[in-house]
């Protein structure tokens, strides 16, 4: 029965990140060669910058033999080190389910609403107001180019709008994956944001706010602009008619487009979150994850299209049918 449970947690792929944390003034020098030797592409000059500023990031995604061996060369040389395991999607998953339930899934179910009703009706309403305006008198729909500075100007605006409730989202999504005692155990969206404010006052409130309203014009001009030039495009051909076909699959191409455009944003912007003072800000936070190397930067892009796609198709599938209940005609 032993061996019984213990097979499926062999069968969970994970990968594990070392971390620096602490060190002696006095074994500086042979902490910086050992950093030198396992951190890619980093001279002696940006070793010594990164033991100068810890914690840090020494490895990700490594085997647990690579990270027991990184982890015992670092304590070696006199640095204390964290090791933190982590697993793919459905690993994590069936981890989560396991020892938390079912419902654990769903954490930060309520901040995430709170978020699309300040982030995305901010946007919404931005986009459609101004590309009417932008169409008035005019034969056809908008060019592209106005389109996506339309939706950046409304993604910037609604992405500092909900930068409060996505931040707790952040947080109650990512109590899962801490030990219990360091847990925060927000309620809810609202219980989180207050409490945030009372421990640690109203600017960590909008801590990413810059990201945040990046990421929003992003995956504003992803999911708005390019479903409406998608749309326009698909009807062009004359193969297909406006109908619920065409606009799932000029949502899917805009759910694509929306990820790869926002999910380095994403990586800078749940770091920044979840920092503890180890960023300066973002500039500081970005060239950090870029030590990594470039592909740091579309980490979780999987999971992340997993998440973004469905959502862009059902939102603009719905947005159709309510357009055609109401009467609501678009130029296309």
């Amino acid at each position: 029965e032993e061996e019984e449970e213990v097979v499926p947690l062999k069968k969970e792929k994970t990968h594990f990140t070392v971390r620096l944390t602490e060190m002696k003034a006095t074994d500086k020098v042979k902490l910086i060669k050992e950093v030198k030797n396992f951190v890619p592409g980093v001279n002696l000059v940006q070793a010594k910058k990164l033991v100068e500023s810890l914690p840090q990031e020494i490895k990700a995604n490594a085997s647990k033999e690579e990270a027991e061996k990184i982890k015992a060369a670092l304590e070696a040389a006199g640095g204390t080190t964290q090791q933190e395991v982590k697993m793919r999607m459905m690993g994590m998953a069936m981890h989560v389910i396991r020892t938390d339930g079912f419902l654990a899934l769903y954490n930060g179910l309520s901040a995430s609403l709170c978020r699309q009703m300040t982030y995305s009706l901010t946007r919404f309403g931005i986009y459609e107001t101004a590309k009417s305006y932008l169409g008035q008198g005019k034969q056809g729909p908008p060019p592209f180019y106005q389109k996506v500075l339309v939706a950046a100007v409304g993604g910037l605006t609604g992405g500092f709008i909900g930068t409060p409730a996505d931040m707790v989202n952040v947080r109650m999504q990512n109590d899962m994956k801490q030990p219990p005692a360091q847990r925060r155990n927000y309620s809810h969206a609202l219980d989180g944001m207050y409490r945030v404010f009372r421990e640690e006052g109203l600017k960590k409130l909008f801590s990413g706010a810059s990201v945040a309203a990046s990421r929003g014009a992003f995956v504003t001009v992803g999911q708005l602009s390019c479903y409406d030039q998608a749309k326009q495009l698909v009807l062009a051909t004359g193969l297909l008619s406006d109908n619920i076909f065409t606009h799932f699959l000029s949502s899917f191409i805009a759910g694509i487009c929306a990820t790869f455009l926002c999910q380095p944003l994403d990586v800078v912007k749940t770091r920044l979150m979840n920092s503890h003072g180890e960023y300066q800000g973002v500039i500081h936070c970005a060239m950090e994850t870029a030590k990594l190397g470039p592909l740091a930067f579309y980490k979780g892009f999987v999971p992340a299209a997993v998440r973004l796609v469905p959502q862009t198709v059902l939102t603009f599938i719905f947005l159709e049918q309510l357009r055609k209940y109401f009467g609501i005609k678009v130029t296309t």
